[in-house]
């Protein structure tokens, strides 16, 4: 895939699988748009979610594009939902090379007994009360750095908004949208997201209220299919929103799935169990087996592989 990073999309770029900043000119606004199409199938064709299991995970991820895509250290950012509800969690991972994964682990009675409805199951109903969790990953090096707050509102975009607002103290507007659409081949999922976020006021640029409220009242007009639609342009899409100002798109970075996972991850993480532990693991053929829960990749590793010393 030809890295797109540090480019201003063209009609020669691609229209998906990108994160992107914009800006309104004139105004103190900051946007990211995040466009996701074979990254995401890819990720939540891995396993056989459930469509809102599927969703929540996409949500995740597109918010976790969103947000890590405007990091200026090189790192991971993980987004992770976790309660009491039919979703045990969902998390999300994205580093700055691009590379994209997620998870959700659930339980699948509690997921259909909460779809009962006829509207698709938001993230409150199903995480129920617990946590919205931002994590930094600068390497090794460093600390983590970790926000949390409690999941509020029906919606993943509803709890990033309130992240924001409580953790840093910034005006913040999501939107998130996930569903499958026809291809040549089949139905395959996509994703997108965008955000704005208001930039304080000060001495030289005075007050900043109207500029937000106005910005609001436009970007609350973006719909779902609009972000979904494989043959809406990004900067389509945001010359419909905000074709009245001028704006413009910058800083597109490619995004693809890629798990973190390895043969060798593997083989250190079975070194952490006792022997008796990995004598158990040996099935009858003498194959220790090992399914990463990201990826679904399965691992198969003689005994003799893993060595402890």
């Amino acid at each position: 895939m030809t890295d797109h990073a540090h480019t201003t999309p063209s009609p020669a770029h691609p229209a998906d699988d990108l994160a992107a900043a914009f800006q309104i000119e004139g105004w103190p606004v900051r946007g990211r748009l995040v466009r996701l199409g074979e990254t995401i199938d890819a990720i939540l064709s891995a396993h056989a979610y459930p469509e809102p299991v599927a969703a929540l995970l996409g949500e995740a991820c597109a918010l976790a594009a969103l947000v890590g895509s405007s990091l200026k250290f090189e790192g991971r950012l993980i987004v992770q939902a976790q309660g009491d509800g039919p979703v045990r969690y969902v998390v999300a991972d994205y580093d700055t090379q691009g590379h994209m994964r997620g998870y959700c682990r659930f339980d699948e009675d509690e997921v259909a007994a909460a779809s009962q409805g006829f509207a698709r199951p938001g993230a409150r109903s199903l995480l129920g009360q617990g946590v919205f969790v931002m994590t930094l990953d600068r390497g090794p090096d460093f600390e983590r750095t970790q926000g949390i707050t409690p999941i509020e509102g029906e919606s993943l975009s509803l709890a990033a908004e309130h992240y924001f607002q409580q953790s840093e103290q910034i005006p913040t507007k999501v939107r998130l949208a996930v569903g499958a659409v026809a291809t040549e081949t089949g139905m395959a999922w996509r994703a997108g997201g965008a955000l704005i976020q208001l930039i304080a006021g000060d001495d030289a640029r005075g007050s900043t209220e109207e500029a937000w409220n106005r910005s609001r009242a436009l970007f609350q007009t973006l719909a779902d299919d609009e972000l979904l639609d494989p043959t809406i342009t990004p900067e389509t899409l945001l010359f419909r929103l905000f074709h009245e100002d001028g704006v413009r798109l910058e800083d597109a970075r490619a995004l693809v799935a890629q798990c973190r996972c390895s043969r060798a991850r593997i083989a250190g993480v079975l070194t952490s169990f006792q022997a008796e532990e990995r004598a158990e693991m040996v099935e009858a053929d003498g194959m220790i087996r090992v399914t990463c829960e990201y990826c679904a990749t399965v691992y198969e590793l003689g005994p003799e592989e893993i060595t402890t010393d």
